[in-house]
């Protein structure tokens, strides 16, 4: 009887819970006797460049906004390589990586669904509500939209 293989989203940034939650994931989730796939997902932010059109924003230079794609390729490419070293040597389990560009929000719920992921796993910052209220929360957010089972793994307090 052959295992059907399951997608098993991560979805991972510069932030320690990331890593904490992939870390927890595969100690508990992940099957080493099983077809699972970890597909680790970035959601690369947009550069924010401002119009002078309005008279309010700045005009950067062709230079400035190559340094800042390239800081911010180097960025996703740095946490894509942490988390593929917190895999290692997975046995029976593929790692793939998916760099994506927008907001995080629409980034992880468009390719939860284009991967048809079985399960989307996230760490969650551990904001306060008026925090949340304010910067709003993306695993709330993707719990509430996405259309497989969302695991928020929270990372304990160090003491």
């Amino acid at each position: 009887m052959e295992v059907q293989e399951r997608k098993i989203v991560v979805a991972i940034d510069e932030g320690d819970e990331s890593i904490y939650a992939l870390t927890w994931a595969i100690k508990n989730v992940v099957s080493q006797n099983s077809n699972d796939t970890i597909i680790l997902l970035y959601a690369k932010p947009p550069l924010k460049i401002y119009s002078t059109l309005d008279g309010s924003g700045y005009l950067f230079s062709s230079d400035v906004i190559m340094s800042m794609e390239k800081y911010s390729k180097e960025v996703a490419d740095s946490v894509i390589e942490k988390a593929r070293r917190v895999c290692g040597d997975l046995q029976n389990v593929k790692v793939e990586t998916r760099i994506e560009k927008g907001d995080a929000r629409d980034v992880i719920c468009d390719a939860v669904e284009k991967i048809g992921a079985d399960i989307l796993v996230m760490g969650t910052h551990g904001y306060g509500m008026i925090k949340r209220a304010f910067l709003g929360s993306v695993s709330t957010h993707c719990a509430q939209n996405v259309k497989c089972p969302v695991l928020i793994v929270k990372k304990p307090k160090s003491s």
